[in-house]
């Protein structure tokens, strides 16, 4: 009898990681870039138990919860007007050197110029390949082609902005702060298609749908709710069979 405790033990700790996800998706609605995270299901062991009868019965473990990713969908395009405002447009991400030499991947275009006139994103990481302005030169001179070329007004160009891919982005590893680090699932950063474009003056928002999100979570909390009378349930069960026993 205690499998059933087990089992529903074991969804309701499937739908409190249903739950998180949903609430850090919430979370980051408004976040540049932010791509919503996807939560799946699978059983757990199964175990084969006699029968007076004979007859052999399969009895399951419950089920738990994972991450399987994350949507790849484009989210809205949201004009700010700002030269160093860049958005995405299809497959790809921005790669940027963390302060301690690693290397990240990213969706957020919010970028600006640091004390050295280099390009980097809002927490100061360097986008790579590395492009520096002249100095004197303000946001407001720069223009950003959607092939990525950097120009300062009408001059020569400064630098390309290259976007890259990975031949499974569902295997991104999360670094938190909209950053993500290739891994051997995800395969390591290739050069994105002719069909990947940049546009200037413009940011890419998160593709979380509020309402879904909402739907999602009062269906996980329901779902946990039930798991919970389950516990009640076969603690009742339990307690009526100590009841006969004595």
């Amino acid at each position: 009898m205690l499998e059933g405790l087990y089992s529903a033990a074991a969804g309701m700790a499937a739908q409190q990681q249903r739950l998180d996800g949903v609430a850090n998706d919430l979370a980051n609605a408004s976040t540049t870039g932010y791509k919503h995270v996807r939560v799946g299901f699978r059983d757990l062991l199964y175990s084969a138990q006699g029968s007076a009868a004979g007859a052999t019965v399969m009895a399951g473990a419950g089920a738990t919860a994972g991450l399987i990713g994350r949507s790849q969908e484009q989210g809205a395009l949201q004009t700010t007007g700002q030269p160093l405002d860049l958005a995405i447009q299809g497959p790809g991400f921005f790669e940027v050197k963390r302060p301690d030499g690693s290397l990240a991947l990213t969706r957020d275009g919010s970028l600006r110029l640091d004390a050295l006139g280099r390009l980097t994103t809002q927490d100061g990481d360097l986008l790579q390949p590395p492009i520096a302005v002249p100095r004197g030169t303000t946001p407001d001179e720069l223009s950003v082609a959607a092939d990525g070329t950097v120009r300062a007004g009408s001059g020569r160009a400064l630098g390309r902005i290259g976007l890259v891919t990975v031949p499974a982005p569902d295997g991104l590893q999360s670094l938190g702060g909209n950053l993500f680090a290739a891994s051997a699932q995800s395969g390591q950063p290739v050069a994105a298609g002719t069909g990947t474009t940049l546009h200037q003056g413009v940011l890419e928002g998160s593709n979380v749908d509020v309402g879904d999100a909402m739907v999602d979570m009062i269906d996980a909390q329901r779902s946990f709710q039930l798991a919970s009378k389950a516990i009640q349930m076969q603690d009742q069960m339990l307690e009526i069979a100590n009841q006969v026993k004595r």
